[in-house]
């Protein structure tokens, strides 16, 4: 059994964790052992990080967010990801990388060179196997979010800010930026736009066009 990393991407509301599930469900269906994750988060530490960075009454620079981030993302690999990599294990991750370039990146200020050589101290050159881009417009995610109830702190974000995410978002589906960050491994984009059976069914095909998979058990 081959071990895979995949990622999904996106802007607020684009689905991310609806995929992931229903992705993990598909590969459950193939007799893979599958293991599910989100960012930050996922272990201890990372559970407590999540909760900082997201607490919409806590204020913080923007090094001090992109650091907290990274280091959830740093404690997650080195408990959770490389062991189940070394099990053979499938594992998905809602948010990685991309989120540190779009967010603290083009959101926030912060250059690439920077975000670069700490994320290369957190990941020790793991990168995804596949990441899934999903794509949606900003105003039409943030409608979905608005429908969860209370916004955290980085929802909370100005328009503006998040118009920069979205842009980023795009931007990494180009190959330009793909090639200048080989880091992120491979990124497919999909369409995120329609029922949630739509998309998945996008994403399956994205999947299985990306990278070689054993016959179906």
């Amino acid at each position: 059994m081959s071990s895979r990393l995949i990622v999904f991407e996106g802007p607020e509301g684009a689905g991310k964790t609806t995929q992931l599930q229903l992705l993990a469900r598909w590969f459950d269906a193939r007799g893979e052992q599958v293991v599910t994750l989100r960012e930050p988060g996922g272990t201890p530490i990372g559970d407590e990080i999540r909760r900082l960075v997201l607490d919409p009454a806590r204020t913080m620079t923007m090094r001090t967010e992109a650091l907290l981030f990274i280091a959830s993302r740093a404690e997650l690999i080195d408990s959770v990801v490389r062991p189940a990599l070394d099990r053979g294990s499938t594992v998905l991750v809602d948010r990685f990388l991309l989120s540190t370039y779009a967010y603290q990146g083009a959101g926030r200020g912060i250059g690439d060179d920077e975000l670069r050589a700490a994320n290369r101290v957190a990941t020790r050159d793991l990168a995804p196997t596949l990441t899934l881009l999903l794509h949606l417009p900003a105003g039409e995610g943030l409608a979905r979010v608005a429908l969860r109830g209370a916004p955290d702190r980085m929802e909370r974000s100005d328009a503006a800010f998040h118009d920069r995410v979205a842009r980023a978002f795009e931007v990494f589906g180009t190959r330009e930026w793909q090639q200048a960050h080989p880091e992120c491994g491979p990124i497919v984009s999909v369409d995120a736009r329609g029922p949630e059976a739509t998309v998945h069914a996008r994403i399956v095909a994205a999947l299985l066009g990306a990278m070689p998979l054993p016959a179906n058990v």
